[in-house]
């Protein structure tokens, strides 16, 4: 399972049962520093919905009862994944979300996985802190482009990380970005990128991931 390791539980979660006031799960909100968390049934097992500070401030502003219960409120009822969806699943269903609920395998309220530890998964996926450069290589999307473009690269460096872009049927053309370790000097970097090139695949950016600046950029991709 991608996700479960990424999940904080629903013990160290600050949540709100769903018969306290909205007043009440204001001044959790206020005190906790969250502008949103869980509601969930009396018994902790059943994730109801989300309530958010935003929603209450605006009700209680425009004179609203602050005696009705929370889930007068409530929102994201069912913006909720099972504990084994795949990443894809969970990654357009968390979107503009600050976290999403789990489930676990009986349906019952498990964790969230918040919008943050899943950049930060996705970040460590360029290996910054192993890495030296980042190249975006443009292709057809064809067939055999990828285990060719890897081929190449791998006779001279190491492959850190790969992230292909813009993979829709639409597309003609394909950006692949591949992550080279630390330790490639200048020379071997040349000569990925001439014999990238020479096989027809552009390299349109290089990036140096050490110093943060861009090495090349292409205006046009």
């Amino acid at each position: 399972m991608v996700i479960k390791s990424l999940i904080q539980k629903k013990d160290a979660l600050t949540t709100v049962k769903e018969t306290v006031t909205l007043e009440e799960a204001l001044k959790t909100l206020e005190d906790s520093g969250f502008r949103c968390v869980p509601i969930v049934d009396e018994s902790g097992q059943i994730f109801r919905g989300n309530i958010y500070k935003m929603h209450i401030y605006r009700h209680k502003s425009q004179g609203g009862d602050m005696t009705l219960p929370v889930t007068y409120l409530l929102k994201n009822a069912t913006k909720t994944i099972p504990i084994d969806a795949p990443f894809f699943k969970v990654f357009f269903n968390i979107k503009d979300l600050p976290y999403i609920a789990v489930l676990d395998e009986n349906a019952n309220f498990y964790g969230i996985l918040t919008h943050a530890r899943l950049l930060a998964m996705l970040s460590e996926s360029w290996n910054i802190d192993v890495g030296s450069y980042v190249l975006t290589v443009m292709s057809t999307g064809a067939r055999g482009d990828l285990a060719a473009m890897s081929k190449i690269l791998a006779k001279y460096v190491s492959i850190s990380g790969c992230l292909t872009l813009d993979a829709k049927q639409d597309e003609i053309v394909r950006r692949t970005l591949f992550t080279l370790p630390a330790g490639i000097d200048e020379n071997t970097l040349n000569e990925c990128v001439a014999r990238l090139e020479r096989k027809g695949f552009r390299v349109a950016e290089i990036d140096d991931l050490q110093s943060g600046q861009p090495l090349r950029i292409d205006e046009e991709i």
